[in-house]
């Protein structure tokens, strides 16, 4: 073969197969992406129903891990850099957008030694490790091998454990410490692990569920196991931890309520509003936005408490809402979950009309586990990417003779349908998109959708009840108040008692239900804000687009356009609705 011949082919391949174009190379980096944070956070894996990693659990308190993760995403951001926009399509462009927010929060956060903080009464590891160590949640206990891999996971969790209570003390060295307030709520259920007899306890739930199915030598080694692993392993880990944290812990715990006593607490405050918000709002914007809410939900109330002839104050009123015994009704926690049921009942007639576009996903309302239950609040824990696993809606029912059911309408809105459960589900099972988008969560868009799906319960049949309207009411008052006392407790000197009593001063929640809320923005800086920041701005669209559209505008329309490309920052989402309703013109 003549010397051009082989050129000419050389040539001829090269320009056939191409060099790969920019969708290609978001399309492969959007890839490596997904399947390496799967590797580096394995929990979320198994969350998502991927059991590769489901015998493993890194030490993320450790400097190596942290060095990892800021390897990681900075290696992405640069790809993503060099990536050209020009030929992108819509859609590729708003996932290489999010992308690149996703690098960037993340290198953010790892600027900040929050490591030194690593439990919490709310948030942290060793709640979600007691969730998935009961044999319920996303970790499966199906087959041997799931048994065998959990197993293993404790081992390593318990290197965690471990590791925290150094980088406890390494905080104590450095003035970074919980408050003594949070400390005595984590101190019980350590205790709660650390002293309970094997068979009753949270770790042995597994043993308790064995399939019949598996041989009885493996039902003898796995029960066996189970039981030292609790007994030599488990029990005395969290006994160590409890007692360090009940001495020289609680000792060193500060009086102090806010980020504010860190060095870095301002600065922390500004990307936790970056973080949960996706905006760039300041502190004192937020502050005084909660403020008017606050003043206009007020107003709203006073029309409720003279719709019932109530003749009191509005401060009276909320304490006649809370202990009103026909909103006390119940004696059996099951009655709770009943109710809840009901409610869905209710309202199915209605929902097809609102939302054209709805998920496969099956839903179960259930109550919290005892373990954490006394500290919990209402929450949704998403189904697997499969569907094998349904949505929960958990209801924390502590105390069944002090449940208020006033609120519980709008709580299934908020928390189940149309709102978390619509929200996460959909994005899940979206086929168009990327798969690391179809787990991504940005509070201010999920908690927003939330919140604003919460406004839509009259047009879903409920709310006839004057008092379930007021529970709509307290719960948008509840998300208002959260603007002022984050902000307050976090960067302007409010105390833990100054918070308590504001709440109590502009919401119908009974005071326990109040402490517990408060605490928890201690813990976890801005989160609170996240609600009503993107409950607004989704309704300013939704007014905008029908001020535009007028005659044209569709309610499930436009549900569809929010809902469609999952969990998106503000910012992406105003674009979008933007670009929609400015076509339909």
């Amino acid at each position: 073969m003549k010397l051009y011949q082989v050129l000419f082919g050389i040539l001829f391949i090269f320009f056939s197969c191409g060099t790969p174009t920019a969708t290609d190379q978001l399309q492969q980096l959007m890839e490596d992406y997904y399947e390496e944070k799967l590797q580096l956070y394995p929990l979320s894996a198994t969350y998502q129903g991927d059991k590769r990693y489901n015998d493993y659990l890194p030490n993320s308190l450790s400097d190596e891990f942290m060095a990892k993760e800021k390897t990681f995403y900075t290696s992405v951001l640069n790809q993503l850099k060099s990536i050209d926009e020009e030929s992108l399509s819509e859609e590729d462009l708003l996932s290489k957008k999010v992308l690149r927010w996703e690098c960037d929060i993340n290198l953010k956060r790892l600027e900040f030694p929050t490591h030194l903080l690593p439990l919490n009464q709310m948030w942290t590891l060793q709640l979600t490790i007691g969730q998935l160590a009961g044999g319920s949640s996303a970790q499966p206990f199906k087959t041997v091998e799931d048994y065998d891999n959990w197993l293993a996971r404790i081992d390593d969790y318990l290197v965690w454990l471990y590791t925290a209570e150094d980088r406890m003390k390494e905080g104590i060295e450095k003035d970074v410490v919980l408050p003594k307030s949070l400390i005595k709520k984590v101190v019980p259920q350590l205790a709660s692990i650390a002293l309970t007899d094997v068979v009753d306890h949270l770790f042995y739930g597994p043993i308790r569920q064995l399939p019949a199915s598996f041989s009885d030598e493996n039902k003898t080694r796995l029960t066996t196991t189970y039981q030292s692993i609790i007994e030599d392993k488990v029990k005395p880990a969290y006994l160590q931890l409890h007692d360090f944290m009940n001495g020289e812990y609680m000792e060193a715990g500060r009086l102090s309520s806010g980020f504010d006593a860190y060095t870095f607490g301002s600065d922390y405050y500004d990307y936790a509003i970056q973080l949960y918000t996706t905006t760039n709002m300041s502190a004192d914007e937020i502050h005084e936005l909660g403020l008017q809410e606050v003043a206009r939900l007020r107003s709203e109330m006073e029309k409720v408490k003279k719709q019932v002839g109530f003749t009191g104050d509005l401060n009276a009123f909320f304490e006649h809402v809370r202990t009103l015994p026909q909103l006390v009704p119940f004696d059996d926690p099951q009655q709770v979950i009943d109710n809840f049921n009901a409610i869905h009942d209710k309202m199915k007639a209605n929902v097809d009309r609102l939302f054209s576009l709805q998920p496969k996903t099956a839903f179960e309302v259930r109550r919290t586990e005892a373990f954490r239950e006394k500290s919990a609040s209402a929450e949704y824990s998403p189904g697997s990417l499969d569907g094998t696993r349904p949505g929960i809606f958990y209801v924390p029912i502590p105390d069944v003779t002090k449940y208020n059911i006033f609120s519980d309408e709008d709580l299934f809105l908020h928390e189940a349908i149309p709102g978390h459960h619509f929200q996460i589900a959909l994005q899940q099972e979206n086929t168009a998109l990327p798969d690391f988008r179809k787990t991504l969560w940005y509070s201010s868009y999920g908690e927003g959708w939330a919140l604003y799906c919460e406004s839509l319960g009259k047009e879903l049949g409920l709310y006839d009840d004057p008092y379930q309207y007021f529970g709509m009411l307290s719960a948008e008052m509840h998300r208002a108040i959260r603007l002022v006392v984050d902000t307050g407790l976090h960067t302007k000197g409010w105390t833990r008692e100054d918070a308590i009593a504001y709440s109590l001063a502009n919401e119908a929640e009974p005071e326990a239900a109040i402490i517990s809320e408060i605490e928890r923005y201690m813990a976890n800086p801005g989160q609170a804000l996240s609600y009503k920041i993107g409950q607004l701005k989704i309704l300013e669209l939704k007014a905008n687009a029908n001020e535009l559209m007028k005659d044209n505008f569709s309610m499930s329309t436009f549900h569809e356009k929010v809902l469609e490309s999952g969990c998106i920052p503000l910012a992406l989402l105003e674009e979008k609705i933007d670009h929609w309703t400015n076509s339909e013109l």
